[in-house]
C-alpha cells in the first residue's frame, strides 16, 4: 500500500511510469546518521515515496539496520554487483539526502539533481551507465532542488545537512505567535524527542490532555485559575508543533496521525468554549454565558463538518480563497490574546468573539466550497 506521501507525489504530475533504482554503497557510509536515522534509511524512504521499486543496494560490506524502511515494508535488494540497465534506471549514491518530491522531479524532467549552490548531486534518471557514476550523471540535464538537497559524505556535512532539515520544517498554518515563538521554543524539544522511543501520535495525545487540563483551569472561573489556564495553553500549542516535527524528521507522517491531530484540536477548542463559558458563569458575568458557549462549541462543530466536507471535495472543486481562510483559521496566535485578556479579566470578550466569530467563519467556507464546484462547470459553459 502506498504511504500517503506517495500518493502525494504521484498524483502531482504526469503518467511516468515507477523506474527501478540503484544505490550506490561503501561499506563505511551508510552509518552516517541525520536526527536519529541513517542517511541511507532516509534514502531508500525518499526514493520508494517518490515511486521508484524495485530499490537495489549495491554493497559488499555490512548494511546498517534501516528501521523506517522495514517498519513501512519497504523491498529493498542487496546485490554485490551493479544489475544490468534494461530501462530507465535511477542511480543515486548512498550518502545523499534528499526530498521525495524532488526525486520525482529528477524522475520527470529524466535529469540530474543540482541543490541550491548549484551543485550536482550524485542522483539522476539514465537509461545507460558507463560504468561510471559520475560520468554517467555528468551527460544528464540539471534539475534544480526545491527542497534541502545535500551530499553528506561524513559527519561534519551530516550535522550542516540536519540543521538545514530542521529548519525547512514549516506549517502553512502557522501564525506569527507559531512562527517566532511556539515552533522555536517545540523545536528544543522536538530535538531531544527524536532520540527517544516516544511517538508523534503519543506527543499529539499529551498536546490534547495539556488542552483539556487549561480548559479545566478555565472554568474554576478565578482570576489565578484563568491566567494558569491560558498559560497551560499555551504550553498546548508549544508541544502541537512538536508532533508534525519528529513525524517529518523520522519519515512516521501518516493518516492515522493526521486525523489524529486534526480531532485533537477540535476536542480542546470545544473543551476550551465550554470551559470558559462555565468560568465566566460561576463569576457572575453580566454577558449571555450560556448563550455565547453554546453558540462557540456548536459553531466549532459546524466548523469541523463543513472543513471536513471540503478535504473530501475533488480537487477541482478545491478553492484557493477557501484554503487561505482554513489556515488563517487553524493559527494557534489566539492563545496569546487569551493570556492578554485573563491578565485584564476580559475573557467574556474572547467568548464573544468566538462566539460569533466561528459562524462566519463556517458560513463564509461553505459559501467558498459551494463556489469552488460551481466554477469549472460555469468555465466549460463560457469556454462553449
Amino acid at each position: 500500500m502506498a504511504s500517503p506521501a506517495t500518493a502525494a507525489v504521484s498524483g502531482s504530475g504526469g503518467k511516468q511510469a515507477s523506474p527501478p533504482a540503484v544505490i550506490f554503497c561503501t561499506p563505511q557510509a551508510p552509518s552516517t546518521k541525520i536526527a536519529a536515522l541513517s542517511v541511507l534509511d532516509r534514502l531508500v524512504v525518499s526514493l520508494h515515496r517518490a515511486g521508484c521499486g524495485p530499490i537495489h543496494i549495491v554493497c559488499d560490506g555490512r548494511l546498517p539496520s534501516l528501521k523506517r524502511t522495514r517498519a513501512l515494508g519497504i523491498e529493498i535488494r542487496l546485490v554485490q554487483r551493479f544489475p544490468a540497465i534494461t530501462e530507465p534506471t535511477l542511480l543515486a549514491d548512498c550518502r545523499l539526502l534528499v526530498h521525495p518530491h524532488d526525486v520525482h522531479r529528477a524522475i520527470q524532467c529524466r535529469g540530474r539533481l543540482v541543490n541550491h549552490r548549484g551543485e550536482g548531486l550524485p542522483i539522476g534518471l539514465t537509461a545507460a551507465f558507463s560504468g561510471d557514476v559520475e560520468a554517467t550523471l555528468s551527460l544528464l540535464r540539471s534539475v534544480p532542488a526545491a527542497e534541502v538537497a545535500e551530499f553528506v559524505p561524513d559527519p561534519l556535512t551530516a550535522r550542516r545537512a540536519e540543521n538545514l532539515l530542521w529548519k525547512s520544517l514549516s506549517c502553512e498554518t502557522d501564525g506569527l505567535v507559531d512562527k517566532y515563538f511556539n515552533r522555536p521554543v517545540g523545536r528544543i524539544l522536538s530535538k531531544a524527542l527524536i532520540h527517544t522511543p516516544v511517538t508523534p501520535n503519543q506527543i499529539s495525545v499529551i498536546s490534547m490532555l495539556t488542552g483539556i487540563w487549561a480548559a479545566y483551569c478555565f472554568s474554576r472561573g478565578t482570576y489565578s485559575a484563568g491566567i494558569w489556564g491560558a498559560i497551560w495553553l499555551q504550553i498546548s500549542a508549544v508541544i502541537d508543533c512538536v508532533d508534525g516535527d519528529i513525524a517529518r524528521m523520522l519519515c512516521k507522517e501518516s493518516r492515522l496521525g493526521k486525523w489524529l491531530d486534526i480531532s485533537a484540536d477540535q476536542v480542546v477548542h470545544v473543551a476550551l468554549f465550554a470551559a470558559l463559558a462555565l468560568g465566566l458563569h460561576r463569576q457572575g458575568s453580566a454577558a449571555p454565558i450560556r448563550l455565547l458557549g453554546t453558540s462557540a462549541v456548536l459553531g466549532v462543530l459546524l466548523s469541523f463538518g463543513v472543513v471536513l466536507r471540503g478535504m473530501f471535495l475533488p480537487r477541482e472543486g478545491r478553492s484557493a480563497k477557501l484554503q487561505k481562510l482554513i489556515d488563517a483559521a487553524a493559527t494557534r496566535d489566539f492563545s496569546v490574546l487569551l493570556i492578554l485578556l485573563a491578565i485584564l479579566q476580559k475573557l467574556d470578550w474572547f467568548l464573544w468573539m468566538t462566539g460569533l466569530g466561528v459562524h462566519v467563519f463556517w458560513i463564509t467556507a461553505l459559501i467558498l466550497q459551494y463556489s469552488g464546484l460551481r466554477q469549472p462547470e460555469f468555465e466549460k459553459k463560457s469556454s462553449s
